[in-house]
């Protein structure tokens, strides 16, 4: 895809010595001139600061805003107020996944859907057609995300609002470093962690600001090959590499994700309910017998039959283990199946392991504690 979208952060990112490169029509930050496992462990340990403005940010505006929504996602919106958030997937026609998002519900009759590299902005279009709605795509409006252990108290200290009794999934308009924002309790590292959103004029000032304050407790500037390894260890999907328009949300891991008692009518409703219990590959985990990541695409295969393929691996600093996310055949979505992976550069034996490798209870991205 062609670089069309451009963050005011990039001279940031090139300052810290990052040469850019696309993802989703925006030059993104993929590495910076550091150490990638001080960014891993900032995550984990301290907190970690990310620009993921490549995310798209759509405003849904009008008296048939939540119709509109609802239509277009698997969540109930009914019951998502203002204030609050859900993750939700845009299906097509045939119950797979074109996309996922992000659902804020900021006020009545207004939504803001933020999503990734999917065709959501496609059906969003198509359910808003003859209604009572304006669609939006926003792209002065910013998103950097804090993530870690120490985020809610250093955020709490520099905003006029509550960050550490915001719960999860709810977001909050906010004064952050004398900057208007709105800070949401969502992520993607598995830790709390919190996305703020902001005009492109505020957002450098708010970016310089964390890093600028946040020395002292650890926090660090961090890359996307960062969210890539940490999304890993807490088994959070990337669209279109763990999951595309061939697979079910059962398929993935993300039935959760599918209201099965919406009365509203969405996208692919019928064909995804059909679909539970039909699954051709389950979403599992895997821990490899090496001491590097195993290869993206690389076969699983028992008794030299390939089961399965590898779609996210990473050897993780935390764990200390050699771990992937792989579809595999129903059957070996289980825990301890001996298996072997064969790839360009490595070939190694390996045990299916459940998911979320890190903080299998979610508890840190959930509780206020």
């Amino acid at each position: 895809m062609a670089v069309t979208r451009h963050s005011v952060l990039e001279s940031r990112h090139r300052a810290l010595g990052s040469p850019l490169g696309e993802w989703n029509g925006m030059d993104v930050p993929w590495e910076y001139n550091q150490d990638i496992n001080d960014e891993h462990l900032a995550v984990r340990n301290a907190a970690g600061l990310f620009d993921v403005s490549g995310l798209k940010k759509v405003h849904v505006v009008g008296q048939d805003a939540l119709a509109v929504i609802n239509h277009v996602c698997t969540r109930d919106m009914s019951v998502v107020y203002p204030g609050r958030s859900t993750y939700a997937l845009i299906l097509n026609e045939e119950g797979c996944i074109t996309d996922d998002c992000i659902m804020f519900h900021i006020s009545p009759n207004h939504v803001v859907m933020v999503h990734g590299g999917g065709t959501g902005m496609e059906q969003l279009q198509k359910s808003a057609h003859d209604k009572k709605v304006t669609v939006n795509f926003d792209d002065d409006l910013h998103d950097i995300s804090l993530q870690g252990p120490k985020s809610a108290g250093f955020l709490h200290q520099h905003t006029t609002s509550d960050i550490q009794n915001l719960r999860y999934f709810h977001h909050v308009p906010a004064l952050l470093f004398g900057h208007q924002c709105l800070i949401s309790r969502t992520g993607y590292s598995g830790e709390r962690g919190y996305e703020i959103f902001a005009k492109a004029d505020d957002i450098v000032p708010i970016w310089d600001a964390i890093l600028d304050n946040g020395k002292t407790v650890g926090i660090l500037p961090c890359s996307f090959n960062c969210i890539d390894a940490i999304r890993v260890e807490a088994a959070l999907l990337f669209y279109p590499y763990d999951m595309t328009e061939e697979n079910t949300p059962w398929e993935v891991g993300l039935g959760f994700a599918v209201s099965k008692t919406k009365a509203a009518s969405y996208r692919g409703k019928e064909a995804v309910l059909q679909a539970e219990g039909k699954e051709k590959i389950k979403t599992f985990g895997i821990i490899a017998e090496c001491n590097t990541a195993v290869d993206v695409g690389a076969d699983v295969l028992q008794d030299g039959k390939k089961v399965g393929v590898i779609t996210a691996p990473v050897f993780s600093p935390v764990i200390k283990k050699s771990i992937a996310m792989a579809q595999l055949i129903p059957d070996l979505a289980k825990p301890g199946i001996r298996v072997e992976i064969k790839g360009k550069t490595v070939l190694c034996k390996a045990t299916t392991s459940e998911i979320p490798f890190l903080d299998p209870s979610k508890k840190k991205r959930t509780t206020l504690i």
